[in-house]
């Protein structure tokens, strides 16, 4: 019988290792999985590098992972903003690593790796210090550049609803980047509102197959950081 859900948080995180990629979701605070962040930093794993939209808002969810100084290195496209004080204080202190990607890149990148492709080809960035040492093309009269793709570890998402095999719903744009760090990890956990009987999900609001989905972790009451 497949049944993904696990009992508890730590179960969840379990397994990530010091050294590992994790992709975490939300646009901003929006879909961000702070129980598992939290339950991530509880875990202990160190020197991780951490693929996010941005690099962390106040000082919690992502930013208390950095704060908590278990990240090597952020791969990212917005990593500055009013309240990214913890990122920009430890890059300042030259204790953090950035890779700054155009979102769309970044989007295109994790893609690239979910659909099991060598890289892409994007006008993004040509002519720019994003390109310097990467491979340029001319393709039908316009410059490209070759990104490659981004893969990780782990991914933590946050979801609506789930079924116990990991199907799962999003709720409204907290799905953002969810689908496909989902497709682009070797383990994906989703934290989730609910858990759906089988067959209670309408197939046409499923986005995200349990077959990229490794574990499901409930959260009834989750810390509402953003609509």
């Amino acid at each position: 019988m497949i049944n993904k859900i696990v009992p508890g948080l730590a179960q969840a995180v379990s397994g990530i290792f010091d050294g590992a990629t994790v992709m975490i979701g939300g646009f901003g605070t929006a879909g961000q999985p702070a129980e598992l962040i939290d339950a991530l930093i509880d875990q202990g794993a160190r020197e991780l590098t951490i693929v996010n939209n941005n690099a962390g808002n106040g000082e919690t969810g992502l930013a208390a992972l950095l704060k908590a100084g278990r990240v090597r290195k952020m791969i990212c496209s917005f990593p500055r903003q009013a309240d990214s004080q913890v990122f920009d204080a430890l890059y300042r202190a030259g204790r953090v690593e950035l890779e700054l990607v155009p979102q769309g890149n970044l989007a295109a990148r994790i893609q690239a790796a979910g659909a099991g492709l060598g890289g892409i080809y994007t006008p993004t960035g040509y002519g720019t210090l994003l390109a310097q040492g990467k491979e340029t093309r001319r393709i039908d009269g316009r410059d490209y550049v070759f990104e490659t793709p981004i893969h990780a570890d782990f991914a933590l998402i946050k979801a609506a609803a789930a079924d116990r095999w990991g199907n799962l719903v999003y709720r409204k744009t907290a799905r953002n980047f969810g689908p496909i760090m989902a497709t682009a990890a070797r383990c994906a956990v989703a934290q989730v509102e609910r858990i759906a009987a089988l067959g209670e999900l309408d197939p046409e609001s499923i986005v995200t197959p349990g077959i990229f989905v490794q574990r499901v972790v409930q959260v009834a009451a989750p810390l509402r950081l953003a609509a």
